[in-house]
């Protein structure tokens, strides 16, 4: 008979099988095996109770059946799934699902997945903690009420597929009152006067006539003018040096959001990818110890490191870089996240000696990089701090005074790891009351620039400080808002879609706290505060739900339908209906009023004409023999069958370069392609051989096989590897 571990992941599952002897079996419920169904809204009010209906979905049903079976056979079940609300949730419904008693299996706890850390959980077993578990219910519940009871709304007064969601909302309404602010934006004018001193010393003019100059305090050209006149055949000496040094503290150890806002400034990773590959480098990967989690849990809010992982990083500090570089005390850290998980720990590596160096030949190039900024983040957490020296020189005339700043590092602290990215300006040394030669004197012009749109890490960290959601819940709020079309990524910065606006317009006016952050931070403070027995609940669902589906159903009476279904005075070319004038997630169209019998459609060009009659080809349909016609799209120009919606035969406008390559597999060409995911190479005989390759061949041929070769990245090196037999060299 065995002991039986459950927890959330297979990789997890794994990783912790190869510490434990025969006598341990590990099993992966793969998420949350219970939830409230899909397709109904899943919970029962009786007596201002709420009663979830919770439900194994399909997809869970044979691996909930797997657990039952192991179960039977063993001796005692552990659960040991992440160490939050949502693995506290996660271990409850297993219990539940397996007909098991959740406070009789004991719950296992742990922050990284190493050896130690799961023998010293299997050692000190907890119970699993109803609290949590009822906080997380109770977020789970607020989340269905708002999300079923106002989404339909919304979709029967503006347009069908719209949502609404307790924390969607209250972040899409940040990204659209900053669009408010910039569409609001006037630019003011103001000049700067700029002076060049010898040697290459650039100043700026902070005084004039005894008068200070500060950004806007010269507002137009003429009065630049009149500056630049009197100052540029004016004689100028050194007022005055003074010199500072100061301290450039050392950074905390990441917790989710900066790692999340690190990542995407340093390595261009959106926050989804982010958390995709510190959840690999969490659950396991290979090393030179084998399989095992290379980082702590990568969902916390905290700052607090264990002793030993300050001590391990103390030892290390001192053996590879010195004396000078180490603080006489441990740096002690603290969160200002509001209810921050104080228990848990930051995000930090589990072993100091499995370094960037060795981790560059295990893992990928993505999990190095992020690998790499967690691992030199928590060594430099625990340094000494940076000494720099700031200097100011100021140059004096009869009727101005400039500033020139400049800076040097004195002594690199932390930044020994980090890196030190700053260009430091350095002055020249001079003396005071020497006179220095003017070299160039202007007078520019600028304009005040509205505030910067939201970035990804951006909206992040103002989410965080506003008290908006939680580490989980980061990334997955912006990837809903992005899959929804209610904001568009463009050159790094969310923009809010036209229908974002009209939904949050709609919220302010008659649902003002579901899209107010205040409220949304209290309802979260509300939340940790029933994970510590302080607030009941089921009250806190009923404080909530009553008002709200007062307003709900006042709602459906007085928001006026925005959804246009004008007639246009023409026929429907498919079954002789009436066509209507429609608008939809992308714009208005033309649709068939007999819809859904008839699904016709026609596009309508941006000044709101209708779209020109596709252009006819050469070419028939390869599968009605119907002509082909040239039609447009998301992603460009395309072939469309002239007798859709009877035919959907598509094909791309031109015809897909040849490699001159034969496929490896049944000799016909390999040609270049596009999908959504980009630049792919495959066979010209598709369907009838699928071969596909993500790299695009060479001329270079392989050793092996003499087929070609592609050039890729694999662990970090450029190597060379074979199309057909996979074989690799160095590049």
């Amino acid at each position: 008979m065995k002991n039986l571990i459950i927890v959330e992941s297979p990789a997890k599952a794994r990783t912790i099988k190869n510490f434990l002897g025969k006598d341990y079996e590990v099993i992966a419920s793969k998420g949350h095996i219970r939830d409230l169904p899909k397709h109904s809204f899943g919970i029962k009010i009786e007596d201002n109770q709420f009663q979830p209906q919770y439900r194994v979905d399909k997809d869970h049903s044979d691996i909930v059946k797997q657990i039952k079976d192991l179960a039977k056979k063993s001796d005692q079940i552990y659960i040991a799934t992440d160490e939050d609300r949502e693995g506290e949730a996660i271990g409850y419904h297993i219990a539940k699902a397996i007909g098991k008693d959740p406070q009789t299996l004991p719950r296992i706890v742990f922050h990284e997945i190493t050896k130690s850390a799961i023998q010293n959980a299997l050692e000190n077993p907890r119970k699993i903690n109803m609290d949590q578990v009822n906080a997380q219910q109770a977020r789970r519940l607020l989340d269905r009420i708002v999300g079923y009871k106002l989404s339909p709304l919304l979709a029967s007064k503006i347009q069908k597929g719209l949502s609404a969601g307790r924390v969607q909302s209250s972040a899409l309404k940040i990204t659209v009152d900053r669009e408010r602010e910039i569409q609001a934006f006037k630019p003011v004018e103001y000049w700067s006067i700029d002076a060049l001193f010898k040697p290459k010393i650039d100043a700026n003019l902070v005084e004039y006539k005894g008068k200070k100059i500060e950004k806007m305090t010269i507002g137009n050209e003429k009065d630049a003018r009149e500056i630049e006149t009197v100052l540029k055949d004016e004689v100028y000496h050194v007022k005055s040096i003074e010199k500072k040094q100061r301290k450039s503290s050392t950074p905390p150890p990441f917790m989710t959001s900066t790692l999340q806002q690190s990542a995407s400034g340093r390595l261009s990773f959106s926050p989804k990818k982010t958390m995709m590959i510190a959840q690999k480098l969490y659950e396991g990967v290979k090393t030179d110890k084998g399989q095992m989690g290379v980082i702590t849990y990568m969902r916390t809010d905290s700052l607090n490191i264990a002793k030993e992982a300050q001590d391990a990083a103390r030892e290390t500090i001192l053996k590879t870089y010195g004396e000078d570089y180490l603080p006489e005390k441990p740096k002690i850290y603290t969160s200002k996240s509001k209810g921050a998980q104080e228990a848990h720990e930051a995000i930090r590596p589990t072993r100091l000696d499995f370094t960037p160096e060795i981790a560059s030949k295990y893992l990928s190039a993505d999990e190095l990089k992020l690998y790499k900024l967690i691992y030199n983040r928590f060594l430099a957490s625990q340094m000494t701090d940076a000494i720099l020296e700031s200097q100011t020189i100021l140059f004096a005339s009869e009727n101005g005074i400039f500033k020139a700043s400049g800076r040097k590092l004195l002594f690199d602290g932390f930044y020994r790891v980090m890196g030190y990215d700053d260009k430091d300006k350095l002055l020249p040394e001079l003396k005071e009351g020497e006179e220095i030669p003017l070299e160039k004197l202007t007078a520019n012009q600028h304009f005040t620039e509205p505030p910067p749109r939201y970035t990804e890490a951006s909206l992040i960290k103002k989410l965080e400080s506003l008290g908006i959601g939680r580490p989980s819940t980061y990334a997955p709020t912006i990837s809903l808002l992005v899959s929804r079309e209610y904001l568009k990524i463009e050159k790094r910065q969310l923009i809010p879609t036209p229908i974002a606006f009209t939904v949050i317009e709609i919220l302010e006016k008659h649902f003002p706290e579901i899209v107010d952050s205040n409220f949304t931070a209290e309802m979260e403070e509300k939340l940790d505060e029933v994970a510590e027995k302080k607030v009941d609940w089921q009250k806190l669902l009923l404080d909530f739900y009553t008002p709200f589906i007062e307003k709900v159903e006042k709602g459906k009476k007085e928001i006026k339908s925005l959804k246009k279904a004008e007639p246009i005075g023409r026929e429907c070319p498919e079954c002789g209906s009436e066509l209507l004038l429609r608008s939809g997630r992308f714009g208005e169209f033309i649709a068939c009023s007999n819809y859904p019998k008839c699904k016709y459609t026609e596009a309508i060009e941006k000044d709101g004409e209708e779209a020109p009659t596709p252009q006819t080809t050469d070419e028939v349909c390869d599968k009605c023999g119907a002509p082909m016609v040239i039609k447009s799209g998301r992603r460009g120009s395309f072939l469309a069958c002239s007798a859709y919606p009877k035919c959907k035969n598509t094909k791309p406008l031109e015809k897909p370069k040849s490699l001159e390559v034969k496929c490896p597999e049944c000799g016909g060409e390999l040609l270049e392609r596009n999908s959504r995911r980009g630049k792919f190479f495959g066979c010209s005989n598709y369907p009838k051989c699928k071969f596909v390759s993500k790299f695009e061949p060479t001329e270079k041929k392989c050793p092996e096989c003499d087929y070609a070769m592609a050039k890729r990245t694999f662990r970090g090196k450029e190597v060379y590897e074979c199309i057909k037999c996979k074989h690799r060299i160095d590049a």
